[in-house]
């Protein structure tokens, strides 16, 4: 085992059985490498390594911010290695896409109709019915409101998986927008099936929420030329 791997294993096991939660610190880097008789550099490797996974935060210098902080952040590091693994692909967009459709089928379907996030949903369409909204901005609230149905099933992983998705295919996503013959006409129908995706959970119709859901999504991409 790479050295590494060994302070890998220690905060692993640490966090496993609640010494170390959310928030908290890791020992400093030498005293670190004192206690697992590894080197500095390992330290550093190991944390490098950490916060690429989104697990913890490095600080520099002195003060509150100072030291490595452990952090809970699944979707940016699993959106990073699905975008890589993308433009190698590997993993074809069209398979992203139908994934997708799948988990959010599955979480419009189980959403509770009384959800904080439902709120936070309505008043994303309220900005996106705003008149002369930038494509750029209309596609990030979009992101939002998706998300936002996700969280209202109440599953963490299925909410990290649907961020990590949206997040690996959102710039191919913002680059079909302009195979699209009528970009007013298409925002139109997207505002109408937002509309009709939220009253079907706030009227507890998961079957009708999970079929309008993969309608939409499937629609847009067939729309802008997405190859199977």
């Amino acid at each position: 085992m790479r050295t590494h791997q060994l302070v890998l294993s220690w905060i692993e096991n640490e966090l496993s059985a609640g010494r170390l939660a959310v928030g908290g610190r890791l020992p400093a880097e030498r005293s670190l490498a004192e206690q697992l008789r590894v080197s500095r550099t390992s330290v550093r490797e190991a944390i490098r390594i950490l916060e690429a996974l989104g697990v913890v935060r490095a600080g520099v210098g002195s003060g509150p911010e100072a030291g490595t902080v452990v952090i809970s952040d699944p979707t940016a590091a699993l959106g990073s290695a699905l975008r890589l693994h993308v433009a190698t692909q590997h993993l074809p967009v069209a398979d992203i896409v139908e994934t997708r459709v799948l988990l959010e089928s599955w979480a419009v379907a189980k959403a509770r109709p009384d959800a904080p996030e439902l709120d936070e949903a309505a008043a994303l369409l309220e900005g996106m019915a705003a008149e002369d909204l930038p494509v750029a901005d209309f596609l990030a609230l979009d992101v939002r409101f998706h998300l936002a149905l996700a969280d209202a099933a109440g599953n963490a992983v299925v909410s990290a998986m649907m961020g990590s998705l949206r997040e690996s295919i959102q710039g191919y996503a913002a680059e079909l927008t302009s195979n699209l013959p009528d970009w007013a006409a298409t925002v139109s129908r997207l505002r109408d099936e937002h509309q009709g995706i939220l009253a079907a959970i706030r009227n507890n119709d998961g079957a009708l929420a999970a079929k309008l859901v993969a309608a939409h999504i499937e629609g847009y991409y067939k729309e802008a030329g997405l190859r199977p």
